[in-house]
């Protein structure tokens, strides 16, 4: 591995995990991966000036109940579930939310398995309507994961979608860059358990998708 990248992340005590993933996510080309790298590590001086992100951090982000963490999909990741009719848009305060969206982030890592480094999203998008949309905070959350932790993300299933978020993701869909793209998969309602079952094995997937499992507060995960 070339010396100057080594010696920067051995300064800044980044593990070799993270210098893969940076590397992967810029085809090995070690000068755009090092500027990556440090980009990132001023973020996270800034945003996580501790090392994390605690509950009380995230308070009013917890209190709408809008994110949940269980199970593992075929290939070993661990799953969220994202409740986007839960989510307030009038009532959010984006600097939360961006320290919620890191909150989130580093418990589905925790949730690991060895040798396993991303985790799986279902996005629910069931009961979804004006009061929950949120341009700016989506837009938020993707760079964070898209500029932050890249290779982090295995896929991304939107399910219950209705008409009217697609309005929205034509504002969204040009900020995803296409590495993300082609992880994004809209599931059709009259296929939704069939399709989550070719990712998601019975005994791991949430009981409202025609699994076994209980959905778990992500804070309780």
């Amino acid at each position: 591995m070339n010396s100057d990248i080594s010696a920067l992340c051995v300064a800044q005590d980044v593990d070799d995990s993270t210098i893969k993933r940076f590397l992967n996510a810029r085809d090995l080309d070690v000068d755009k991966a090092a500027n990556f790298l440090l980009k990132h590590l001023a973020w996270k001086r800034e945003a996580i000036p501790n090392g994390f992100i605690s509950e009380s951090e995230v308070q009013n982000e917890i209190a709408q109940e809008k994110m949940f963490s269980q199970g593992f999909d075929k290939m070993g990741r661990p799953i969220g579930v994202v409740l986007g009719c839960k989510h307030d848009a009038r009532a959010r305060d984006l600097s939360e939310f961006k320290r919620f969206v890191v909150y989130i982030i580093a418990k589905l890592c925790s949730r690991m398995q060895r040798n396993q480094e991303k985790f799986t999203i279902i996005v629910d998008l069931q009961g979804w309507g004006y009061s929950n949309c949120d341009i700016r905070a989506y837009i938020a959350a993707l760079d964070i994961l898209q500029n932050n932790y890249p290779e982090r993300l295995g896929k991304l299933l939107i399910v219950h979608v209705p008409y009217l978020f697609m309005k929205a993701w034509k504002a969204i869909y040009p900020f995803i860059d296409n590495t993300t793209k082609s992880k994004i998969v809209f599931i059709e309602n009259k296929s939704m358990t069939e399709e989550l079952l070719e990712d998601i094995d019975e005994s791991q997937l949430p009981e409202k998708y025609g699994g076994r499992l209980r959905l778990v507060p992500i804070q309780e995960s």
